[in-house]
C-alpha cells in the first residue's frame, strides 16, 4: 500500500494524484468538501433546465441543445472539482485533421452532437444518398452511454429530493438520502468511461464514412489528374476518350447527390462534350479556311458547344484545385458551395447540349433562326434593344418571329426547331429521310394554310404597299413590312417602329389590310400555341435563342474564385 501511495504522489498528474490519493486513503471517496457542493449544486441546477420529451433529454431545438451543452459543461466541472480521473483520449491522435480541430486535446470535451447520436439510436446514416450504417459495437457504446446518463440523472433526481446531510433528524417518509461523495464519483467517472468509448468508436466511424463519401469527387479528381498527364498527342486516342468518359460518368453521379439548385440530373453523357468539342473544331477550322463570314453562319452552334466545353473544362478545374485539399471538403457534397455552382454551370450547359448541341438537324435550325433574327435587327433596332436588356415583350415578339420565319419557307433548317416544339402538328418523316436527317414538309394543314395565307399577304403587300414600290426587291420590302408589324404586336399593343410604317400601310387597299391583320392573328395563335404546348421547353428555347442572338457566355470561368 505504502509502495502505491509514493507511485501516485509521484505522478506528473498532480490533481489526478490527489484524487487517487483521497480514493486510497479515506473511506469510499471521503464526503463533499463545500466546493464540491457547490459544484454538485450548480450540476442539479442546470439539469432542472434540460427539457425532456417523454423522459428523454430533447436537443433538438435551441433551447434543448444550449441547455443540455450547459449541463455538460457543468459534469465537466464538477468532475474536475472532485479531481475524479478522466479516461484516456489518446485515440484522438488517430482522428482527421478536421475532428482534430473540433477534439484538440485529451480533455473531456462533452460534446452535444455526440451525446445526441448515443439518444437516438439510429444505426442509419444517409450521406450522398447513400445509407451506411454503425456497426453493433458502436450502438452497444451507445446503449452503455445511455445507461450511466440515466443513472447520474436518477442521482441528481435524489439529490435534489433529498434533505440535505447536514440536517440530523431524517423522517422515514422523506425518502432515500442524498448520494454520497462514492455514489457520485462512481456515476461520474462511469460515465466518462462510456462516454470515451462511444465517441472513440462513433468518430472513427464516421471519419471511415466520410472517407468514403468523398471517394466521389475523389474519383473524379484521379480521372481528371489522368487527363491531365496525357501527352497532346495521344488527346485523340481511344485510351484518352475512355478516360474522359469516366470522368463525366463521374461528374454526373456527383451532380446527381450534390446539384440539389438544379435537377440533379444523372444522365448527361460522353457524347454531349464529343458533340461539342467536334462543332468547336469544325467552326473553327472553317474560320481559318473561309473567314469570318463562314464561321458567322454558325456562330450560334459555336457559342453552345463552347459553353458545353468551359463548363466541363471549370469542372475539371474545381476537381483539380479540390484535390490538394480534400480534408476540406464536405461530406455531404451539396454543402459544398463551389461544388455546387460549377454543377449548375455544367448542368445547364449540357442539358442544351443534350438538346441542341448532339442533335445536328436541330442546331442548324437554331443557326438559321438567330441569322434570321439578326438580319430582322437591322430592319427594326427596337429588336436590338428588347434582346440586349432583355424586356419582358421580347418574350412574345419572339414565338412571332419564329412562325413568322417557319411560314416565310418551311423547307429552310429552321423547320427542324418548330417541328421539335410542336412535334403533334408534323406527319412522321419515312424512315429513310428521317436516317439521312432531311427537313420534314409535312406539316398539319392548319400550318400550311398559314404559310399559304403568308404567301398571298407577300404578293399582295409587294404589289400595293408605298414602300414595296420604291424598293429595288418588292417581296424583301413587304417581308420588312411583317416583320416590324409581328414586332408591334396587335392593333392595340405599343408600336415599336417608326409611325410612318403604319401611315404606309393605312395607304393599302382596305382588302390588304383586312388580309394583313388576318394573318397577324393567324401567327398569335400560333405563338401562343408555341409557347404553351411545352412551356418548359419554349422556355429552355427561348432562353437559348436570347443567349445566342446577344453572344453572351454564361460560363464565366475567369471570374470565380476557387472555393469548396
Amino acid at each position: 500500500a505504502t509502495r502505491r501511495r509514493a507511485r501516485f504522489l509521484h505522478s506528473p498528474h498532480p490533481k489526478m494524484s490527489a484524487g487517487m490519493l483521497r480514493r486510497f486513503c479515506t473511506n469510499a471517496w471521503g464526503t463533499l468538501n463545500a466546493a464540491e457542493t457547490a459544484a454538485v449544486e450548480r450540476l442539479c441546477t442546470s439539469h432542472r433546465q434540460l427539457i425532456l420529451d417523454d423522459g428523454i433529454t430533447d436537443v433538438r431545438g435551441e433551447a434543448g441543445y444550449a441547455a443540455c451543452a450547459t449541463f455538460l459543461s457543468d459534469i465537466d466541472r464538477t468532475a474536475r472539482c472532485m479531481c475524479l480521473p478522466s479516461a484516456s483520449r489518446a485515440y484522438r491522435r488517430s482522428f482527421s485533421a478536421n475532428y482534430r480541430a473540433l477534439f484538440p486535446d485529451n480533455a473531456r470535451l462533452y460534446r452535444v452532437d455526440v451525446l445526441e447520436t448515443s439518444l437516438d439510436q439510429h444505426s442509419e446514416i444517409w450521406v450522398n444518398g447513400d445509407k451506411f450504417e454503425l456497426s453493433p459495437e458502436a450502438m452497444g457504446h451507445a446503449e452503455a452511454l445511455q445507461q450511466a446518463w440515466m443513472e447520474l440523472i436518477r442521482l441528481l433526481d435524489r439529490w435534489q429530493s433529498a434533505p440535505p446531510c447536514g440536517q440530523l433528524e431524517v423522517e422515514e417518509d422523506d425518502g432515500p438520502p442524498r448520494p454520497s461523495r462514492a455514489e457520485l464519483a462512481s456515476a461520474l467517472v462511469a460515465l466518462d468511461v462510456a462516454w470515451a468509448q462511444f465517441e472513440c468508436k462513433y468518430i472513427g466511424e464516421l471519419i471511415a464514412i466520410e472517407e468514403k463519401a468523398r471517394q466521389l469527387i475523389v474519383k473524379a479528381a484521379s480521372f481528371e489528374s489522368q487527363l491531365r498527364m496525357t501527352p497532346d498527342h495521344l488527346v485523340r486516342d481511344g485510351e484518352y476518350r475512355d478516360i474522359e468518359r469516366q470522368l463525366v460518368k463521374c461528374i454526373a453521379y456527383v451532380n446527381s447527390v450534390a446539384n440539389f439548385k438544379c435537377k440533379g440530373r444523372d444522365d448527361l453523357g460522353h457524347d454531349i462534350l464529343v458533340s461539342a468539342k467536334r462543332i468547336v473544331r469544325e467552326v473553327e477550322a472553317d474560320r481559318v479556311r473561309f473567314g469570318e463570314e463562314k464561321a458567322e453562319a454558325r456562330a450560334a452552334a459555336y457559342l453552345l458547344a463552347t459553353e458545353v466545353v468551359a463548363s466541363f473544362d471549370a469542372m475539371r478545374g474545381y476537381l483539380r484545385q479540390a484535390s490538394t485539399c480534400m480534408e476540406r471538403v464536405d461530406p455531404h457534397l451539396c454543402n459544398n458551395p463551389g461544388l455546387v455552382s460549377r454543377l449548375v454551370d455544367w448542368e445547364t450547359s449540357w442539358e442544351v447540349g443534350a438538346r441542341y448541341v448532339r442533335d445536328a438537324p436541330l442546331l442548324d435550325g437554331i443557326c438559321d433562326v438567330v441569322s434570321e433574327v439578326r438580319a430582322a435587327q437591322q430592319v427594326a433596332p427596337a429588336l436590338t434593344s428588347m434582346c440586349e436588356d432583355c424586356d419582358v415583350e421580347l418574350f412574345l415578339v419572339l414565338p412571332r418571329i419564329v412562325i413568322l420565319l417557319f411560314v416565310a419557307d418551311p423547307g429552310q433548317q429552321r423547320a427542324n426547331l418548330v417541328r421539335n416544339l410542336l412535334p403533334h402538328r408534323f406527319a412522321a418523316a419515312g424512315a429513310k429521310s428521317a436516317e439521312e436527317g432531311s427537313v420534314p414538309t409535312r406539316s398539319c394543314p392548319e400550318l400550311i394554310a398559314l404559310s399559304e395565307l403568308y404567301q398571298a399577304v407577300l404578293t399582295e403587300l409587294a404589289s400595293v404597299h408605298p414602300a414595296a414600290a420604291a424598293h429595288a426587291a418588292p417581296k424583301e420590302a413587304a417581308w420588312q413590312v411583317l416583320v416590324k408589324r409581328a414586332i408591334k404586336g396587335d392593333s392595340d399593343g405599343s408600336p415599336r417602329h417608326n409611325a410612318t410604317d403604319e401611315e404606309k400601310l393605312s395607304s393599302c387597299p382596305s382588302a390588304t389590310r383586312r388580309n394583313v391583320e388576318d394573318f397577324m392573328l393567324g401567327l398569335e395563335r400560333w405563338s401562343l400555341e408555341l409557347q404553351r404546348h411545352c412551356p418548359q421547353d419554349w422556355n429552355q428555347c427561348s432562353a437559348v435563342l436570347v443567349q445566342c442572338i446577344t453572344g453572351t457566355m454564361k460560363t464565366k470561368t475567369s471570374s470565380k474564385k476557387f472555393q469548396i
